[in-house]
């Protein structure tokens, strides 16, 4: 597989799934061709299957929800779409190195200021998640196991100090970067190279082209 960068892989995620948002609703046949190029995608990410999988099926129970009181046609429809998109995302998302998805955030066209507040919101985060995931193995050996011992668990006190713990690793952290020059902009590159820029426009041109014919008579 050939090595795509990080900024490169969220936009052209992004162009995909904006097509797919914009589509006509109904239009079985262009959303059909939607659906193999996010396979494509995801079999060039090589996301990990089995954990896409899951995870498809949590949020597939959740959107079930909320699209089948608006018809049973129209439901299908929307949920198909929102599948696909999420298919787009999740390989994307699950595909990431570690530390890196501020730096993904980063390569969105952000102006340079709240492109860095991006990045920094990115990275504490992970911190916030690593925190969490910390306080759950705790809680397991404690004996806190299953959904129903770890919702007892996360009271306001355990959610107080884990706000404590976040901050004070994210103080921890922050003092490093001053120490090794960290000036207020972090040395993440996300400008495209011609043949990105190539492929973005292609892209754009493609997922334009599609969307557009949804709303043709053949759709």
């Amino acid at each position: 597989m050939l090595k795509l960068s990080i900024p490169f892989r969220l936009r052209l995620s992004l162009i995909i799934v904006i097509g797919i948002g914009f589509m006509k609703t109904g239009a079985w046949l262009w959303l059909g061709i939607y659906g193999a190029i996010a396979l494509c995608w995801s079999f060039w990410l090589r996301a990990p299957l089995r954990t896409l999988v899951k995870l498809l099926g949590s949020e597939l129970i959740f959107l079930s929800l909320l699209v089948l009181p608006q018809g049973w046609e129209r439901a299908s429809f929307l949920l198909l779409r929102s599948l696909i998109c999420l298919l787009i995302m999740n390989s994307f998302l699950l595909t990431l190195p570690p530390h890196s998805f501020g730096i993904a955030l980063k390569g969105l066209p952000l102006p340079a200021g709240l492109q860095e507040i991006v990045l920094l919101a990115g990275q504490y985060l992970e911190i916030l998640l690593a925190e969490v995931n910390r306080m759950k193995r705790s809680a397991e050996l404690r004996g806190l196991s299953g959904t129903g011992g770890w919702l007892r668990y996360v009271s306001a006190s355990t959610i107080g100090a884990l706000y404590l713990r976040s901050l004070d690793r994210a103080e921890r952290v922050h003092a490093a970067m001053l120490i090794r020059g960290y000036q207020g902009t972090l040395p993440a590159d996300t400008r495209s190279t011609p043949k990105q820029r190539l492929w973005l426009t292609l892209a754009i041109l493609t997922a334009t082209g599609l969307t557009i014919a949804s709303y043709g008579n053949w759709a």
